[in-house]
């Protein structure tokens, strides 16, 4: 079974250090959350993600979650891990006071998201989608709703889903048949089925709450007639009490390749009654306050899963012994594997990546809390459109690299990185849904050409150019290599996007073509960007803890040297065009 510590300190130096968004801060109700109460709770949640939910994850992984005479079960060991986790208010902590919740901003959920992550995918997303829920029903349904289902999915009690996915249809939602049949008390009746739904079933809570997307029996076809519902598996009572079993039966649990412990299941919804949350034929708006939410957390599982994955690698380089470097330090015939080049290439690479995202995701956080709650209308809007920039990136490049990174620490392991002792193939497995869940990261792509880039608020890529050259304009003598060689990956991406607007125009296949290539760039300058960020404080305030900031030093001098040359290679292979590959002929 993998080791896992949680990199509470370098998430402490991010809170402490990079939280310089000068909107984030003129936050009211966030001016009370201390670096001591932060700390506080990290390393709460280390220990019980060190403790309790990490043993979690072989053992999910070799007793999946099983579906026995309509009723599904999850591993050994999950209900009372489960137990301790509500009872400790863990899936409180972002949530409003109101309701229950600690209204803690998402510069420290964010932190525990990836600390679950690392310890145990599958057992986090019994309670994952239930945030989605949450912040999908309180930003869209009546105040009724609300103070009906809210404070329960608040305590834990109850759980949350996201039904998209038919058999029909994938990411094409308009082709979706699901049903709901209004009825004389303005409830629904809804009828399909639904696939591929994460903790659709289990025995984990005293009720499921699941988000349906169904098209009303007089609503247009496309996705323009889509509605959104709530549908419990069991029916709420007026004073809050679990009534009779609403008509929701799980088909089948889905036998996969990784996150066996997580309950995937295909829902049968046969008339089940429904309330519908937002407006009519509105339902693909609502949701997507769901799923942009599950994107940007979806990239934080590949983040964490990487951590795992690099912790154990330098781990197993300083006591493996295999042949002889250059200049040996052996005195029996053989090297610790972390003195030759190559795994020091590779242990560099996951560590310059993680750290980057860790940052990157730390800037993010700021600006989604100043898009949710600063007072100024327009600031709220810039931030909102530099989140909507910037979540496909995050989903996809971390997701990405992710695979890349587990894939190196199988490498480094060797032989054993291939058995199931280790535990490093299950990380490899585990992650491979995250490229694809939450929309394929080809999906993400081309909602980042066609649709991010600009909207009715202007030109949002060069609005985020022009934030980065500012916060860049920086006068420390020893940074300045580093801005030089980061201005000219920069300008690169300047011309990257100048390339999409005009191809936008005249070629979209170019540009479809270019989408993914496009993304990685922009997310590795990005991620230079933080690393920028990071080296500003590391330089001004090197004299406090010169052995962390070396460290952060030399990463980041491995970053601008190995890692970011890849966004020119992107830029350079995308901008041959699409004639070859849409006129070949397969046969």
């Amino acid at each position: 079974m993998p080791s896992y510590i949680a990199p509470v300190d370098d998430m402490m130096f991010l809170f402490e250090k990079l939280r310089d968004n000068k909107n984030y801060n003129e936050i009211e109700k966030y001016k009370e959350v201390s670096s001591d109460l932060v700390r506080n709770i990290l390393e709460e949640a280390a220990k019980i993600n060190q403790n309790l939910i990490l043993p979690l994850a072989k053992k999910g992984d070799e007793n999946p979650a099983v579906l026995e005479n309509g009723v599904v079960r999850t591993p050994p060991g999950y209900k009372e891990a489960y137990q301790k986790y509500i009872e400790d208010g863990w899936t409180s902590l972002s949530c409003d006071p109101k309701y229950g919740g600690q209204g803690m901003p998402k510069t420290v959920s964010a932190f525990f998201d990836e600390m679950l992550s690392s310890a145990s995918l599958s057992f986090k997303l019994y309670s994952e989608l239930s945030i989605g829920a949450y912040n999908c029903i309180n930003h869209h349904a009546t105040d009724e709703i609300k103070n009906k289902y809210l404070p329960k999915i608040v305590e834990g009690k109850w759980s949350g889903t996201m039904c998209l996915t038919e058999p029909v249809c994938g990411t094409d939602l308009g082709l979706l048949k699901t049903k709901a049949a209004p009825q004389s008390d303005g409830t629904f009746k809804l009828s399909g089925q639904k696939i591929f739904i994460t903790s659709g079933d289990h025995d984990l809570t005293e009720n499921i709450i699941h988000l349906v997307i169904a098209r009303a029996t007089d609503s247009p076809a496309g996705t323009k007639g889509i509605s959104l519902f709530l549908v419990p598996k069991f029916i709420v009572n007026e004073d809050g009490s679990i009534g009779p079993r609403n008509g929701i039966s799980t088909g089948s649990i889905e036998s996969k390749m990784g996150i066996k412990g997580s309950a995937t299941c295909v829902l049968n919804f046969d008339e089940a009654t429904g309330y519908m949350i937002g407006k009519k034929d509105k339902g693909l708006n609502a949701m997507f306050t769901m799923m942009n939410l599950e994107r940007i957390v979806v990239g934080i599982q590949g983040l964490g899963i990487s951590e795992i994955a690099y912790q154990n690698s330098l781990a197993y380089a300083k006591e493996r012994k295999q042949g002889k470097t250059n200049k040996t330090k052996s005195t029996n015939g053989a090297d610790f594997i972390i003195e030759h080049a190559d795994i020091r290439r590779l242990l560099l690479n996951m560590k310059s990546i993680i750290e980057g995202e860790r940052a990157l995701c730390f800037w993010l956080s700021q600006q989604t809390e100043v898009s949710l709650n600063h007072h100024d209308e327009k600031v709220r809007q810039e931030a909102s459109d530099f989140v909507s920039l910037m979540t496909p990136v995050v989903k996809s490049l971390f997701t990405d690299l992710g695979m890349e990174i587990t894939n190196d620490a199988m490498q480094i392991h060797g032989g054993y990185g291939y058995t199931k002792d280790q535990g490093i193939e299950q990380l490899y497995r585990d992650n491979r849904i995250t490229p694809i869940y939450e929309g394929t990261n080809s999906v993400q792509a081309a909602d980042l050409v066609f649709r991010k880039l600009s909207n009715k608020n202007g030109d949002i890529i060069n609005k985020y150019i022009d934030l980065i050259k500012t916060e860049t304009d920086l006068d420390n003598e020893k940074i300045k290599p580093f801005i030089k060689e980061f201005k000219d990956y920069l300008n690169i991406l300047v011309k990257f996007s100048e390339w999409i607007n005009e191809k936008t125009k005249t070629d979209r296949d170019d540009v479809s073509a270019a989408a993914n290539d496009y993304l990685k760039t922009l997310g590795f300058v990005s991620v230079a960007y933080a690393w920028i960020k990071v080296l500003d404080v590391s330089f001004k305030d090197y004299n406090e803890n010169k052995n962390f900031y070396d460290d952060k030093i030399n990463t980041a001098k491995f970053y601008f040297d190995k890692i970011l040359p890849r966004a020119e290679q992107h830029y350079k292979s995308a901008i041959s065009g699409s004639s070859n590959i849409m006129n070949f002929k397969f046969n």
